[in-house]
């Protein structure tokens, strides 16, 4: 891809939820760039790829629920998550590819479509999507990875002006991700703080919302893999909103692909067993966050 660097001239205009098919990748010229990988576009053109976030459509039959309920991935680019199990119903919120939710119920409709239940675990209601758009997670996807080593044969360092998190059993370095970190928004400055932390709180999913929306605040139903290292909410997480890993742009947690953040959610301590909604303690893999 030529002259990349350059500034070319805005073909069109995107707006958020729009679907456009990827046919293939480009690097830019610009070498001193953290992110150098755009998006060449099937209707032509090119898109930067931290503001487009790669979907398949994958549809599922869907599955009896078990009583003590599944854990389920939206693999559709999105879906509207109703008030009932109606699509005529209100709609509370829109979930994006990858998100991450409990399955409590299904549900068979006349027209003898199935919808599943989902449970809201920060306002603890429910709402309700189309069941071919969730796939349930089976449990041995969710093994613990390296079970054999101990506390102290794990560590995590995350690198800020690298931005980069790193993964060492014993000293052989096993996994590496770029990361967002905490950075400076309109509102103001948001640090991740620096210092020695453990993965004392894990979640496979978790309703994160705070703040003025108008104003840098946020509400994200099913963000995936969280893995808290502060009582402040700070964590390690994936993230479904960008695709811009590189550069600081979070409130302060350590925003990751949501594979990237599975595999870690996998690899660090404690394990979470697939029927639990959380672990709470006071062990934890060490996460060492540093400048």
């Amino acid at each position: 891809m030529k002259n990349r660097t350059a500034k070319p001239k805005r073909k069109k205009l995107y707006w958020r939820d729009l679907i456009l098919r990827i046919t293939n990748t480009a690097l830019s010229d610009d070498e001193t760039a953290y992110n150098r990988v755009w998006y060449e576009l099937e209707e032509g053109g090119y898109v930067y790829s931290g503001s487009v976030q790669p979907v398949r459509t994958v549809l599922n039959e869907p599955q009896p629920i078990p009583p003590r309920g599944a854990l389920g991935e939206v693999s559709v680019p999105f879906t509207d998550a109703h008030l009932e199990a109606n699509p005529e119903s209100d709609v509370i919120y829109r979930l994006y590819y990858e998100t991450v939710h409990w399955v409590t119920a299904s549900a068979v409709l006349a027209d003898g479509s199935v919808w599943y239940a989902l449970l809201d675990d920060k306002y603890n209601q429910q709402y309700f999507v189309r069941g071919e758009h969730i796939r349930l997670i089976p449990d041995g996807e969710l093994a613990p990875l390296s079970p054999d080593l101990s506390l102290r044969e794990k560590r995590i360092e995350v690198r800020l002006e690298e931005q980069l998190v790193l993964a060492y059993e014993k000293d052989n370095l096993v996994f590496a991700t770029r990361a967002a970190t905490g950075g400076r928004r309109s509102s103001g400055a948001y640090t991740t703080p620096v210092g020695e932390y453990i993965t004392y709180h894990k979640r496979p999913t978790r309703h994160m919302a705070t703040g003025d929306l108008a104003s840098n605040g946020f509400d994200l139903p099913g963000v995936p893999w969280v893995m808290y290292i502060k009582e402040n909410g700070i964590a390690l997480h994936g993230t479904y909103w960008h695709n811009d890993f590189g550069r600081p742009r979070s409130h302060g947690c350590i925003n990751l692909t949501p594979q990237a953040a599975k595999w870690l959610y996998r690899w660090t301590l404690p394990p979470v067993p697939p029927e639990k909604p959380l672990v709470y303690g006071f062990t934890g893999t060490k996460v060492v966050v540093s400048l």
